[in-house]
C-alpha cells in the first residue's frame, strides 16, 4: 500500500521539465509572424535570390512556428543574402581526372532577424549552410542550376530550425 504513492511519484517525476508545444528561443518568444522580403544575391548565380527566398518561405511554412506576413503587419523581418555558392569535386572520370563526374555544392545564407515594431533591434543573426551532391551530365551549367534548389532548401531548413528551436 505504501509503494503505490512512491511509484506514482517516481512515474510523474520522470517527465519533469518536458512540455508540449513549440519552444522558441527567449528573444523570439513574442514573435508570431515574420516577413520575408526578397533575399539579396552576393553570388555569381543569376536569379538565385528568388530560389533562396522561396526555399526560406517554404521552410517557415513547413515548420509552422511562425506565420508569414507582409512587412507592414509582421512582428519581425528576416533580412538575408545568398552569400556564396561553392562547388567541390567528389568524383572524377577514370580516364580524365580534370573532368568531374560528381560534384557537391555548398550554399551559405547570411541572415538577420529584426524587430518590425518600430525599433530596429536585432533579434537574431547568423549564417546557415546547405549542401547537395549531383552528377554532371553533358551540360555542367544545367546540372549546377538543377542542384541549387536542394542546397538552398537545406540551408533554409537549418536557418528556420535555429530560429524556431534555438539550435
Amino acid at each position: 500500500m505504501r509503494l503505490i504513492p512512491l511509484f506514482l511519484c517516481l512515474l510523474f517525476s520522470a517527465c519533469a521539465g518536458y512540455q508540449l508545444g513549440g519552444v522558441k528561443p527567449g528573444i523570439m518568444r513574442d514573435v508570431q509572424t515574420i516577413a520575408v522580403p526578397m533575399f539579396t544575391n552576393e553570388s555569381l548565380e543569376p536569379r538565385a535570390e528568388t530560389l533562396a527566398t522561396s526555399a526560406a518561405i517554404d521552410a517557415f511554412i513547413q515548420d509552422g512556428t511562425y506565420r508569414i506576413a507582409s512587412t507592414d503587419s509582421a512582428d519581425a523581418i528576416l533580412e538575408a543574402s545568398l552569400h556564396e555558392i561553392d562547388y567541390f569535386q567528389i568524383r572524377s572520370s577514370r580516364l580524365d581526372t580534370l573532368r568531374p563526374e560528381e560534384l557537391q555544392n555548398t550554399v551559405t545564407l547570411v541572415w538577420t532577424v529584426r524587430d518590425a515594431r518600430g525599433s530596429n533591434r536585432i533579434l537574431a543573426q547568423g549564417s546557415s549552410t546547405g549542401t547537395s551532391t549531383f552528377f554532371v551530365d553533358s551540360n555542367l551549367q544545367t546540372s549546377r542550376h538543377n542542384a541549387l534548389p536542394d542546397a538552398l532548401e537545406r540551408a533554409s531548413q537549418a536557418m528556420v530550425s535555429r530560429l524556431a528551436n534555438g539550435f
